[in-house]
């Protein structure tokens, strides 16, 4: 059996970017396998070798932006490395992040194996990572009492997954200054 070719970085930017793009252009219901090959310049087949459809494309692309624009900080200021975190993530999360993150979570509803790589992929590291701060916190006393690091991370991610896709309401550093202060002694 003869391996697969090996992936390029550069054709791996490209369709990433291009999945962006097209969905800040066209929203996700739009978006194409097609439209994306076209626009980064590759064939649908090469999408199709690395990712089983669009939703993964976007999966790898949020997850590559947070990786990339969500810093772990280690201080040893509790809640300066806590805000970090909690700005970053909120900072991040714009458009069109924001629409690629609410179409992966209504595909993530109805489709099981997807929901099962969107949660392995993106949402347990980036809970993982927020964990990390809890977990120092508690360990040196300044994370808020009533609070175990695994409910802190709770509340943080279902106030940013209940604005995301319930209320709209802004998700800004005033509200990372609130959360860090609720979370924190």
């Amino acid at each position: 059996m003869r391996p697969g070719r090996r992936r390029s970085e550069e054709s791996r930017r490209a369709i990433l970017a291009a999945a962006y793009e097209l969905l800040g252009e066209a929203g996700y219901a739009r978006l194409t396998v097609e439209g994306i090959a076209a626009r980064a310049g590759t064939g649908k087949q090469t999408l199709y070798r690395w990712w089983p459809g669009k939703a993964d494309v976007l999966l790898e692309a949020v997850t590559a932006h947070a990786r990339q624009h969500i810093p772990l900080p280690d201080t040893g200021d509790h809640a300066a490395d806590l805000h970090g975190f909690l700005a970053a993530t909120f900072a991040a999360a714009t458009p069109p992040t924001t629409d690629a993150l609410r179409a992966l979570m209504a595909e993530a509803q109805i489709d099981p194996a997807f929901g099962e790589r969107f949660h392995r992929t993106l949402l347990t590291p980036r809970r993982e990572a927020l964990g990390v701060l809890t977990a120092r916190a508690h360990a040196a006393g300044a994370l808020a009492p009533q609070l175990t690091p695994t409910a802190a991370v709770d509340l943080a991610f279902g106030l940013l997954w209940y604005r995301l896709l319930a209320t709209g309401d802004p998700l800004d550093d005033r509200l990372a200054e609130l959360l860090t202060r609720t979370l924190l002694r």
